[in-house]
């Protein structure tokens, strides 16, 4: 959820740079998001580059495509996914969000009428999604002697 709060805080306050891929990071923006990013462990093996990740990332969150249909040029599919879901457990996601909505919110950039989130939700019947009601009628019964 915070990953998509940040791809929309992100598009609506830096502009793309020409000769960019549709949903690319400019140099300018993982400048931005590089300081907030973990680094590399010594031990095991080497991490793919964030930015790679990162651009897969927000290629999936804009197309709203599945994992397994990301681009091969943004790496394997499930490293993407499981670095995003280390960054959701870890708070790295959260710290990225906060970094960019502080300055942003102090040079009054933010309507912060347009990001409040209702959490609540409604939990539907049974019945509501096609289920059969308890001593109804059934499809396969006969309805006439």
């Amino acid at each position: 959820m915070v990953s998509h709060l940040l791809l929309l805080l992100w598009k609506s306050c830096v502009k793309e740079e020409p000769q960019m891929r549709r949903h690319e990071l400019t140099d300018a923006q993982f400048a931005i998001l590089e300081p907030y990013l973990p680094q590399s462990g010594t031990v095991g093996h080497p991490w793919e580059e964030h930015r790679r990740i990162l651009n897969g990332l927000f290629w999936k969150l804009h197309t709203g495509a599945q994992w397994r249909d990301i681009p091969e040029r943004y790496g394997p599919w499930s490293t993407i996914y499981d670095r995003h879901r280390r960054w959701c457990q870890d708070g790295t996601w959260d710290r990225m969000l906060t970094a960019l909505q502080v300055p942003l919110d102090q040079n009054g950039q933010i309507d912060w009428d347009q990001w409040w989130i209702d959490s609540t939700n409604i939990r539907a019947s049974r019945a509501a999604a096609g289920a059969r009601k308890k001593g109804g009628l059934q499809t396969n019964q006969l309805t006439t002697p």
